[in-house]
């Protein structure tokens, strides 16, 4: 898997950059680089790119502004690097659309963890049919197609998932009418090696309530079980 990715690196620090990049292709994968997102987007439109890992501080547009663009644009995996301990900056790029966080310092074992964490979960779904395993979840009004990793309204709408938001309506879907913890989730949607603090559930979940529920702020799908976790009270049907 890794030694076909290829990474974008977006950080101003050239010395970061070059550590960083040196990591990646002694671990085998192909490495792009980019100081600001004015090159960000260069690289992007001349590439092709598996996984970003982009810098919360950059000079001009900020990390988190470029993400929730790039959110908007693709489904492209992203990692962002913080040198910020403010567990409130994570919170903030997880529900810009990141897939996962990094904070700052961190060794060359860990990002690598990360990156292969994340890019399993990506590509997870190249195996579905292979596995016997449910091509669509129909619930409520909605289709979840894993082939295609979308999620389809009964009117034919598409509505865009983020990984991290994909990855946990999956989890969802599989287990419905079960109390699924927080750490069960996180162990489900996002695997151990990510180490994600658990209120990036609570993230997930609100921003999946938001774009699957007729009432984001009284949510019927996906109820929360007080002390317990979450639960998905709809019917599913596999296919």
């Amino acid at each position: 898997m890794q030694s076909a990715a290829c990474i974008l690196v977006v950080d101003d620090h050239r010395e970061i950059r070059e550590l960083v990049s040196r990591a990646l292709i002694k671990e085998g994968f192909r490495v792009s680089t980019a100081a600001d997102g004015r090159t960000m987007r260069k690289v992007l439109a001349d590439s092709r790119i598996d996984l970003i890992l982009l810098d919360l501080m950059l000079p001009g547009e900020d990390g988190l502004s470029l993400c929730r663009r790039l959110r908007a644009e693709s489904d492209i995996p992203i990692i962002m690097l913080t040198a910020k301990g403010d567990e409130v900056d994570r919170v903030i790029g997880l529900e810009m659309g990141a897939d996962d966080y990094l904070p700052k310092p961190f060794g060359s074992r860990e990002l690598i963890a990360r990156i292969k964490a994340v890019l399993r979960r990506g590509r997870g779904h190249m195996d579905i049919e292979k596995s016997g395993q449910p091509r669509h979840y129909r619930f409520d009004r909605w289709v979840l197609d894993t082939g295609a990793r979308e999620l389809v309204r009964d009117d034919g709408v598409t509505v865009s998932l983020s990984s991290g938001e994909y990855d946990l309506l999956l989890a969802l879907v599989e287990r419905p009418h079960r109390v699924l913890s927080r750490e069960q989730l996180l162990d489900l949607a996002r695997g151990r090696a990510a180490s994600v603090f658990d209120r990036s559930i609570d993230t997930q979940v609100s921003r999946l309530r938001k774009k699957i529920e007729s009432d984001h702020t009284d949510p019927k799908i996906i109820k929360t079980v007080w002390g317990g976790g979450y639960m998905l009270t709809a019917t599913v049907s596999g296919e």
